[in-house]
């Protein structure tokens, strides 16, 4: 589909689209295509005559190959190079790779910059921007040795955020890491440094019973029931939890003094 321009200059294929530019000027020709292209594919040799920093992007660099625009590529990639230097088509290709990893790494640490992430999540955001699996592995591989993407890490980060502030049972919280990619190993590991399912469905049900003050028992028990089997806690379980929850606010409640008679008392 790709013939070698023998003029000096280069083509360009893109989403079916080949750009011919070279001193007898431009031509443009129009190729069908089934499959979405990933890539802008240059092919091209030449000596370099420039490297510019891009205005809208200093991170990346603009080559320039006998005077004219080329490709553009990330900084640190073209650290290397320099003007005069020949570049053909292997090595144009190679650059290239080197900077859909580079570009791919930006964007994973830009993902990982709101939150941890496991390597499942990861891998199935740099395919939605059309990283292939190869480069997918490249870029996992730098972000494992640097333990930005630690499986087990973030395992027992996602349930201790979990047990603090919105309080689940285990058994929701082993559901949460298997989508999430968690192998089971650190899953138990993780699940293995927190409080029981007691504890965490008391702590669940005291914040909550705040929405429940002034109702009578029946109305309380069935809310705060149905609220500890959202967050994954069994009949067994929530039954005491809710039972003493509501004794202990009943009893602060009756227990709490009038401060009206109080005031009149000391006066």
């Amino acid at each position: 589909m790709l013939n070698r321009h023998h003029q000096k200059g280069y083509s360009l294929y893109f989403n079916g689209v080949i750009l011919r530019s070279g001193l007898a000027g431009s031509q443009i020709s129009y190729f069908p295509d089934t499959a979405a292209l990933q890539w802008l594919c240059l092919f091209m040799d030449g000596k370099i005559t420039a490297l510019k920093a891009q205005k809208r992007n200093p991170n990346r660099v603009n080559v320039y190959l006998e005077g004219e625009f080329a490709f553009g590529i990330s900084k640190i990639v073209a650290a290397w190079l320099q003007t005069g230097q020949f570049l053909d088509e292997h090595k144009i290709k190679t650059l290239q790779e080197q900077d859909a990893v580079e570009v791919g790494f930006q964007k994973a640490l830009q993902f990982l910059s709101y939150r941890p992430r496991s390597e499942k999540e990861v891998r199935r955001r740099l395919g939605e921007h059309g990283f292939d699996e190869e480069q997918i592995d490249g870029i996992l591989e730098r972000l494992t040795r640097s333990d930005l993407v630690k499986d087990e890490q973030f395992a027992r980060l996602w349930v201790e955020n979990r047990s603090e502030f919105r309080p689940r049972s285990h058994r929701l919280l082993r559901t949460e890491l298997l989508q999430k990619g968690i192998s089971e190993d650190d899953i138990q590991a993780a699940l293995g440094d927190t409080q029981d399912d007691s504890a965490l469905a008391y702590q669940a049900a005291i914040r909550y019973a705040r929405r429940l003050r002034g109702l009578e028992w029946r109305e309380f028990r069935e809310r705060l029931s149905a609220y500890l089997g959202r967050r994954g806690f069994d009949y067994g379980t929530l039954n005491p939890v809710v039972r003493q929850v509501w004794e202990e606010i009943s009893a602060l409640q009756s227990g709490k003094p009038d401060s009206g008679n109080e005031e009149q008392e000391n006066g």
